[in-house]
């Protein structure tokens, strides 16, 4: 079975159209490291909560929206290798700065346990 990366961050309303980009030329970069599929999702109905939510869990400011994504891989190996490569492979420093708060951002990495499609 297939491995998954997940992201969540909150972005700047203004930097939307900065973080789209940054995703075109990041999936360039998983792409090339074996990834399968990524998806980037923008906020559009998400509550505050009053014990736990998206707002809550990225410290959403004012102006902000959460970003929820996901990276499929073929195997934790690959998803791995890509990580490590961060690291060293200048293509990542190229990209510039992050449109967004990366002390903020939450990841990891997840086994799927149950598939369906339609």
């Amino acid at each position: 079975m297939s491995y998954v990366t997940a992201f969540m961050t909150a972005v700047p309303e203004q930097n939307k159209a900065r973080y789209i980009e940054m995703a075109r030329k990041s999936w360039d970069l998983f792409a090339d490291f074996g990834a399968l599929e990524m998806t980037e999702c923008w906020e559009d109905n998400v509550p505050e909560g009053k014990v736990t939510s998206f707002p809550m869990a990225v410290k959403r400011e004012a102006g902000e929206k959460v970003v929820v994504s996901w990276i499929r891989w073929p195997d934790r190996a690959a998803a791995d290798k890509c990580f490590a490569s961060m690291e060293s492979d200048p293509r990542w420093q190229e990209m510039g700065e992050m449109p967004f708060d990366g002390m903020r951002m939450m990841w990891g990495g997840f086994e799927p346990i149950f598939e369906a499609k339609a």
